[in-house]
């Protein structure tokens, strides 16, 4: 069973990552899914997101939990029934959770060079730092500029939040692995810190409100 990494965060948050390996067939074994799940599942077309789906009940297990333990509100947001915190990603062959009493976001994405040119459509402030003539550095950091943004999304859950308006990612280093953002949206200004790393070419981030780490 490819569990890439489980490791305690904090003195409650638990995060974990598993490297896709198996066909669809081998994930749906070892799964027990709910009837609304089944019938998602059913309904997918790709290949990869069906085993990216499954692989995210996979980690659930390992966490001790099962698909009967997850719902989802109506704004989208994944909840465990026991109240604790919970936020999930897949790309590829990778997919994540991260649980916690705490609010958490994550996310996972592959470093691409085409991140280069929708740049403008998710950074604004983020250029006064970013070095473009560097071209493996700058896809590294949009990576991750986009990753902190994507998890920050998941946390808030609000509609009409705009990547590139409401989002600000401070400068930080790639060698750091970790940075500070702020959300200002309507009333909202909020304080939060993000963890990166890379994982064979891709670049998982995940975050918590500033006071929470």
């Amino acid at each position: 069973m490819p569990l890439y990494k489980f490791v305690t965060l904090n003195d409650d948050t638990q995060l974990l990552v598993w490297k896709i390996t198996e066909s669809h067939d081998a994930l749906f074994e070892q799964v027990r899914l709910k009837d609304v799940c089944l019938t998602r599942v059913d309904g997918m077309k790709s290949e990869q997101h069906r085993r990216g789906f499954l692989s995210v009940r996979m980690l659930l297990q390992e966490a001790g939990y099962t698909d009967f333990d997850l719902y989802y509100t109506d704004d989208g947001k994944p909840h465990l029934k026991n109240g604790k915190n919970i936020s999930i990603t897949h790309s590829h062959q990778f997919s994540a959770i991260i649980i916690s009493s705490r609010n958490v976001g994550i996310d996972i994405e592959m470093q691409r060079e085409k991140i280069m040119k929708i740049a403008c459509k998710f950074c604004n402030s983020e250029f006064s730092y970013l070095q473009p003539e560097r071209k493996d550095h700058y896809i590294k950091m949009l990576t991750a500029i986009w990753g902190v943004k994507e998890a920050l999304f998941k946390m808030i859950s609000l509609p009409g939040i705009s990547f590139k308006n409401h989002i600000d990612v401070d400068a930080f280093m790639l060698n750091d692995a970790n940075g500070t953002a702020t959300v200002t949206f309507e009333k909202m200004n909020t304080n939060y810190t993000f963890l990166f790393e890379e994982i064979e070419g891709f670049t998982l981030v995940y975050s918590f409100e500033a006071t929470n780490i």
